[in-house]
């Protein structure tokens, strides 16, 4: 296939459109743009149907066995120019590589959890950048799923992919609503613990044992109160200056560490 040179061309005009979010959900597509970001999606199986590279862009010199790797996995590769392809990226330094993949499967049905496993659930996150640092967060402290309860934000937000550096084809994904998110743990007798800043009980207090579930609660309302209803314990993260909360995506940080350490200590 000959170079894409012009930034009118079809296969420009689709990437781009793949930023709307209708688009995506009308298509099944999403896109995946850089190095890493590529990478944790080849390596972890999801369905990558074109790649798109520009060798003026590269950064490094591994570029050239990724996109063999994405080819041979069944990926169609396609060369742009430099300017088509800033047309086609949202970062403001393009890394050179953006793939067009298929959305994969999020329901709880298709969720595979160990006896005893760490949940975190965040409910209706606002802001794609919180959505993929809480997705990066997990995938460190070995959570071994996320549930995406009564999103706000699409989870295939090129901004979640970005800010997750690909951890979202990484950790298990649920996007459910928050009912069905309830009905789903007490079907699997996992705990809930809820973070909230009004509870009495700080986060270091809590018992992590077991098969437990961590909730954090959107930036502007925090949890709903169908979930903080429903939670076994509430805990809330001490707070010593005028701030009286935390970003959503750092809250969900300091908890997560925390289960982990006692998890850990107590195994």
């Amino acid at each position: 296939m000959d170079v894409i040179t012009s930034i009118s061309n079809p296969r420009v005009k689709r990437l781009v459109r793949l930023r709307n979010r209708r688009t995506r959900d009308a298509e099944g597509r999403f896109l995946i743009e850089g190095y890493r970001e590529l990478s944790r999606a080849v390596t972890a199986g999801v369905d990558i149907e074109e790649v798109g590279y520009c060798p003026e862009l590269f950064l490094g010199s591994n570029e050239p066995a990724l996109l063999a790797a994405a080819e041979m996995a069944g990926a169609t590769l396609v060369q742009y120019g430099e300017a088509p392809f800033r047309k086609i990226s949202y970062r403001d330094r393009p890394e050179g590589l953006a793939a067009l993949a298929r959305q994969f499967p999020t329901g709880p049905e298709d969720l595979s959890l160990p006896d005893e496993p760490l949940i975190l659930l965040v409910e209706s996150i606002e802001k794609p950048g919180n959505l993929g640092t809480m997705l990066r967060t997990a995938d460190a402290a070995g959570v071994d799923a996320v549930v995406v309860s009564d999103p706000t934000t699409d989870p295939f937000n090129p901004n979640v992919v970005r800010a997750s550096i690909g951890c979202l084809f990484t950790v298990p994904l649920v996007v459910t609503s928050s009912t069905e998110a309830i009905e789903w743990l007490r079907g699997h007798n996992v705990r809930l613990i809820a973070t909230t800043p009004f509870a009495n009980g700080t986060h270091w207090e809590a018992d992590y044992s077991g098969a437990c579930a961590i909730a954090i609660g959107s930036e502007q309302y925090g949890l709903s109160d169908a979930l903080l209803d429903a939670s076994h314990e509430r805990v809330r993260i001490p707070m010593r200056g005028q701030a009286d909360s935390l970003n959503a995506a750092m809250a969900a940080g300091i908890v997560l560490y925390e289960a982990l350490r006692r998890r850990t200590a107590e195994s």
